[in-house]
């Protein structure tokens, strides 16, 4: 993705390597504001290997405002069976507190929208806590709909341990 300047003069761009400690400061950031401050786990390393490895794995956008980054976009590529197409999963969306209301969610919603039909993807998608009211009129607002019939289902710790290990 190339630079692209918003309104206010930030820069809504792909991530590079370096930026890994701004991105790094957002999901702590987001893990607050989820109420789950002592959750996250990943390392700058994980996040070097990750985005910027040999065989990139997730991917991710960034806000950057006089050289800080403000905005976190991060996501990996799906595939649904149905439509025999590729799509985005967005796992995090973050913009600071202090910028929200500037626009940075959309353009970054907007930048992942814009890789879809670029690459003929069919669908941008992700998840959103139920008591997350702001974030859901955002969405709404712009067009999203809820997938209510589906309920998300997860394996972890050593219930992923007992079922790998069957």
């Amino acid at each position: 993705m190339s630079e692209h300047t918003l309104g206010d003069g930030a820069v809504l761009r792909g991530a590079r390597p370096g930026d890994e400690a701004g991105i790094l400061a957002s999901i702590h950031a987001l893990a607050v504001y989820e109420n789950e401050p002592d959750a996250v786990e990943t390392t700058l390393a994980d996040l070097t290997g990750t985005l910027f490895g040999a065989q990139p794995q997730a991917f991710a956008h960034v806000v950057e405002k006089d050289g800080v980054i403000v905005g976190i976009a991060l996501w990996f590529v799906t595939f649904s069976t149905w439509t025999g197409r590729h799509g985005i999963w967005l796992e995090d969306l973050f913009v600071d507190e202090a910028h929200r209301g500037s626009g940075y969610g959309t353009a970054l919603i907007a930048a992942l929208a814009a890789v879809c039909e670029e690459r003929g993807y069919t669908r941008l998608e992700w998840t959103v806590l139920d008591w997350n009211e702001p974030s859901i009129r955002f969405y709404r607002e712009l067009g999203a709909v809820a997938m209510d019939e589906w309920t998300t289902q997860r394996l972890s710790g050593a219930a992923l341990h007992a079922v790998a290990t069957r």
